[in-house]
Order: structure tokens, then sequence, then C-alpha cells
């Protein structure tokens, strides 16, 4: 692993967090304002930060009183200076307040990501389920 690999990674840990604290505006700053999501709920797409926003606004808001553990498997990354891009199997587990496993979902998550002065951004971001 090298130094961009690390910075991706910190990406990833940044992105649980703040899932499992349901903490929108730290979700919100590993995207670019520009960013295009393809995504499996809801709409097919979501042009820009604030589509996007709106969208994890209602996602956490919907979780009430249980947050979801985000775990990544199978991770691979090919970055250079300029862009980087990350794939993995991501599983979501719902957990109730008191930490018991409700539900869980498996995702498999592409990130095209650029470097800004602030680290590096989620420029697009395509989620799809598998098959089976």
């Amino acid at each position: 692993m090298n130094e961009l690999d690390d910075d991706i990674n910190g990406v990833m840990v940044a992105y649980k967090k703040a899932v499992f604290a349901k903490n929108v505006d730290a979700f919100m700053t590993l995207y670019d304002p520009q960013v295009c999501v393809f995504d499996m709920w809801g709409q097919w797409s979501y042009d820009g930060a604030d589509a996007w926003r709106a969208m994890v606004t209602g996602w956490f808001a919907s979780l009430e009183q249980s947050n979801v553990v985000v775990n990544f498997e199978q991770v691979c990354i090919i970055a250079t200076a300029d862009v980087a891009v990350a794939h993995a199997m991501v599983i979501y587990t719902g957990v109730s307040a008191l930490g018991e496993e409700l539900c869980a979902m498996h995702n498999r998550l592409t990130w095209t990501l650029k470097p800004t002065g602030n680290g590096w951004r989620i420029v697009h971001e395509h989620t799809s389920a598998p098959v089976d």
C-alpha cells in the first residue's frame, strides 16, 4: 500500500464514521460539489451535491434510532496524483441502539475521486447490488 492508497482508505474511514453517526455534513464533505451519483434506491442518478445531500438527509432520517455499520471488503484502489478509482463490496449492517444486528445489505461500490486542497473528493459514485 502506498501513500495515495492510504489517502483513499482515509476517505473510506471517514465515510464509515459519517454513516454511523448519521452526520450529513461530515458525509457531504467527502463529495465534490459537482458529484454525479448512480444509485440503486429512489432515483437512478443524482447530479450535484445538493441533490445528493437531499437523498442522504432522507436516508439518515429514515434510520430513526438505529445506526448503520459500513464494512468495505475486496477493496481495489488505482490512484495517481491526479485521479483515483476505488471499487469494493460494501456491507451495510443496520444495528439497534443496543448494538443488535437488525439487517444487512451487500452492495458493489465504485468511486472516482480527485484531489483538492482539502483532501480527496468523490466526483462519481456508482452502486449496485449483486444479482444473486
